[in-house]
């Protein structure tokens, strides 16, 4: 794998210690650069009112087409509520070998869940989840390895019971030259 920097743009409130906690995480995998970049978007133009979700397939085009750049991989990170329509949510999306993918805390709280909130679970929540997600735009798909991060998630409780890191195959592919 070439390094190549890696843009986490916000477009949300998030405290900037979260966010660097975060870009601790990605960095420690990737051996990448991480920039926080903060970003403007009008959601109102990918919610679906008879959903009362967001349409995470064009959210991702739209950050696809205004916030990357050549050598670079992106992840829009957000608070809202995701679906694509096979699926009645989803926490994250990205092009499989693309540059870009989009993360969202929304039902990654234990609040979501009726559990207690814990803002040690949801940064680790969130944290796998970007990761993941920018696995995808570095080509690795869906790993059947329990602990590994690019196990598919449909619960949040399939996002705690895996690591932050890649599993030997995965991570092989990830750098292998």
């Amino acid at each position: 794998m070439n390094l190549q920097n890696i843009s986490l743009i916000y477009f949300d409130y998030f405290e900037m210690d979260f966010l660097h906690e975060i870009a601790d995480k990605v960095q420690k995998v990737f051996l990448s650069k991480i920039q926080i970049r903060e970003g403007h978007i009008d959601l109102s133009d990918f919610y679906d009112a008879t959903r009362r979700q967001y349409n995470a397939n064009k959210l991702l085009q739209y950050i696809q087409k205004n916030y990357t750049s050549e050598g670079a991989k992106t992840i829009g990170i957000f608070n809202v509520d995701f679906f694509i329509p096979i699926f009645t949510y989803i926490f994250g999306q990205a092009y499989i070998n693309g540059q870009a993918g989009i993360a969202s805390l929304s039902r990654l709280g234990n609040e979501s869940y009726g559990i207690e909130p814990d803002e040690n679970i949801l940064l680790e929540r969130f944290s796998k989840e970007i990761i993941h997600e920018l696995g995808h735009t570095f080509g690795l798909i869906h790993c059947h390895v329990p602990d590994c991060v690019m196990r598919s998630s449909t619960y949040a409780e399939d996002i705690d019971q895996k690591g932050y890191n890649l599993c030997p195959k995965c991570r092989e592919t990830l750098f292998k030259p």
